[in-house]
């Protein structure tokens, strides 16, 4: 078990070599083939390690390969339009990492020559990058000897260490991150800490940690004291409010107005259907009568055309879509950055959130 002091975290040596060597040799066996893994190219590490933040890796394995098709180079992402790297990003969600790693692209070939530096500083000062997308970067391109700690390195060191406090509190996080560097292979940084976050994802899982399997279970102070389903401790379980939105498919001949969001925001820079929350004891046809009066346009509503439901951060929302003819007006918003009138069939070549893109799907089969 590795021995710890308070406050700082002081693993005992032999424990430290044990710990390195169980954990590579258990990688170098069970780690899973992912397309990212082993490639040479700071590039390709970069872009999976913005992908992967706060998303499965079963997800992100066919978004990487069409994205790095797409823009092979950091010269072709930077060149790129910024609606191209969305639409390509579509269903993936937290579209504000796409937008950094584009502006962090052109910032690289402006002022970098299109190589991406291997120095923290000058990655610090990139768009979008935290410590640990640094850091996996400079150990797994670079093969600098620098620790990471996300989600499931984080569960893996917090049971390792028997650290029983909330694994977010500045307190731990700081005993997290100096037990991480303590640990970091010197001669395999980047197989160490992709090992370490591939024990938690298979093994040292969130609920029914398969202990048995586990490389590190004699040095594990969790395991050793029968607390490893308690640590880190769940916070309180999150609660779900309903809520209701309308949409419009509001056609002006054979074409239906599309808008675009802000910048800044969920979903910001993508297009959509218009639409705004309804409030409590609204009807729909009310909502979409104020809708119209925000956009400028006047229209006679028409038939339902679809209702979906899905969830984003607290909140389950049922989003209804109505049809609309237009009658008159010209298009105007406080919100919306712009609008375009399209043919439905035209819709695929925009970026649309992803419950935005099933009521595109419902316009494109209607015609």
């Amino acid at each position: 078990m590795l021995a710890l002091s308070r406050p700082a975290v002081a693993p005992n040596c032999l424990a430290v070599q044990s710990v390195r060597r169980r954990l590579l040799s258990w990688f170098d066996r069970h780690a899973r083939k992912l397309p990212w893994r082993g490639s040479a190219d700071p590039y390709a590490v970069w872009v999976s390690e913005v992908m992967l933040q706060q998303t499965q890796v079963a997800t992100v394995i066919p978004y990487f390969r069409r994205f790095l098709q797409a823009f092979p180079t950091i010269q072709a992402l930077a060149a790129a339009n910024e609606q191209d790297v969305l639409r390509l990003w579509e269903g993936l969600g937290y579209y504000r990492r796409a937008r950094s790693l584009h502006a962090a692209a052109r910032q690289v070939c402006d002022l970098h020559g299109g190589v991406l530096p291997n120095q923290p500083d000058d990655l610090r000062r990139l768009p979008g990058l935290g410590r640990y997308t640094v850091n996996a970067i400079l150990s797994q391109a670079f093969g600098r000897p620098v620790p990471i700690v996300e989600a499931n390195s984080r569960r893996v060191l917090c049971r390792l260490a028997g650290l029983r406090g909330a694994s977010r509190a500045a307190a731990t996080e700081k005993r997290l991150w100096d037990l991480a560097a303590t640990l970091v292979s010197r001669h395999r940084p980047g197989d160490f800490n992709q090992a370490l976050m591939e024990l938690g994802a298979l093994v040292c899982t969130a609920t029914s940690p398969r202990c048995h399997l586990c490389p590190l279970q004699s040095h594990c102070a969790a395991r050793c004291l029968g607390i490893e389903n308690d640590i880190p401790p769940r916070g309180p379980r999150l609660r779900l409010e309903n809520t209701q939105e309308v949409a419009l498919a509001l056609r002006r001949a054979d074409r239906v107005l599309l808008v675009q969001r802000p910048q800044q925001g969920r979903w910001g820079g993508l297009w959509e259907l218009p639409r705004r929350a309804i409030a409590p004891n609204e009807t729909v046809e009310a909502a979409a009568c104020l809708l119209l009066e925000e956009l400028g346009l006047r229209a006679v509503l028409q038939h339902e055309v679809a209702t979906i439901r899905y969830g984003v951060t607290r909140f389950r929302v049922a989003l209804t879509c109505l049809e609309a003819r237009h009658r008159g007006g010209r298009f105007r918003s406080g919100l919306y950055r712009r609008g375009r009138w399209v043919r439905p069939a035209e819709l695929v070549n925009f970026p649309l959130s992803r419950p935005q893109r099933r009521l595109a799907d419902f316009l494109a089969d209607a015609g």
